[in-house]
């Protein structure tokens, strides 16, 4: 192979960011545990907003007899915080925004922000954490151990698979000299015409 030909399809990888990337989203289709109750600790005002308004008494006893009281505490504790500095410090940046209500209430700042039903809940709630993860932002979290496992590197498998389904779009004919198998020939002629 000289050294201006392309490389083989067997050679081809992603850039280390994309396929950091891969395997960090390989992982999390592998794992779906990951996204348990005990990612509430995250970010505790999205949980809320997203998941726990939804939930019914017997679900929250539920969880909060799997937390543990001293996981309860802690919840509590830190999503009245981050209410508390919600309010304090206004992120333009963040999914969901705070301001106080007529009563005292904290609420969200714009009626878009709120789900309509727990289904739209969960779905966002899902897709906010995976891309949380996906960026490296999940800081409890040991991404060395994704990162370098080439276990969860699938793009080499789908491209064999893909190449091993594709069709030729043309045929080479053995014979060229029996002209019934000529007639028969479709597709690219082989010759170059530039």
């Amino acid at each position: 192979m000289s050294a201006s030909s392309p490389p083989t399809s067997s050679r081809l990888k992603p850039p280390a960011s994309v396929q950091v990337k891969n395997r960090r989203k390989r992982f999390l289709d592998q794992h779906p545990e990951y996204f348990s109750a005990d990612l509430e600790m995250a970010d505790p005002l999205l949980y809320d907003r997203l998941i726990r308004r939804f939930q019914t008494p017997a679900e929250r006893e539920s969880e909060g007899r799997a937390k543990g009281f001293s996981g309860i505490l802690q919840a509590d504790l830190l999503r009245s915080e981050a209410k508390m500095d919600a309010l304090a410090h206004p992120d333009p940046n963040a999914m969901l925004s705070y301001r106080q209500g007529p009563n005292g209430e904290i609420v969200a700042e714009d009626k878009e922000d709120i789900p309509a039903n727990k289904e739209e809940g969960e779905k966002r709630w899902r897709w906010e954490m995976e891309m949380r993860f996906l960026k490296g932002a999940d800081y409890d979290f040991d991404y060395e151990k994704v990162d370098q496992n080439e276990e969860y590197d699938d793009w080499n498998e789908a491209q064999e698979r893909y190449f091993d389904e594709e069709e030729p779009e043309w045929i080479i004919c053995e014979d060229r000299d029996n002209k019934d198998s000529a007639e028969h020939l479709t597709g690219e002629t082989g010759i170059q015409d530039f």
